[in-house]
């Protein structure tokens, strides 16, 4: 068998002070998570750590995110992430702060 694609969920996250990138990151994969409720490794006689998570997450400056941080705040399964562009930093007046926007993709697969 090979994995399929079970579940897409999104998320965003934001960091208002300090730009602590990985922060913003955690909270975009905890949004994701709090939109859905994963049954169906049980109805087909699966664990959830069965389940594969794939993770991206995009932000201003990728290499500021510490992947296994963010990887953390998952409960369960076997899982990967990718740091890409993308996400906001929306700077202060003075320029001196910024508030950083991430966003996260949650791609769950089983070996169904």
């Amino acid at each position: 068998m090979a994995y399929q694609r079970c579940l897409l969920e999104m998320g965003t996250g934001v960091d208002l002070h300090g730009k602590n990138y990985t922060k913003a990151a955690q909270r975009a994969v905890e949004d994701a998570l709090r939109h859905c409720s994963l049954s169906f490794p049980r109805v087909i006689g699966s664990g959830a750590d069965a389940m594969r998570v794939e993770v991206t997450v995009g932000v201003q400056e990728p290499s500021e995110v510490d992947g296994d941080s963010v990887l953390s705040v998952l409960p369960y399964g076997e899982k990967h992430i990718s740091v890409v562009p993308g996400g906001l930093n929306v700077p202060n007046d003075s320029g001196t702060d910024a508030t950083v926007i991430a966003n996260a993709a949650i791609i769950v697969s089983m070996d169904i």
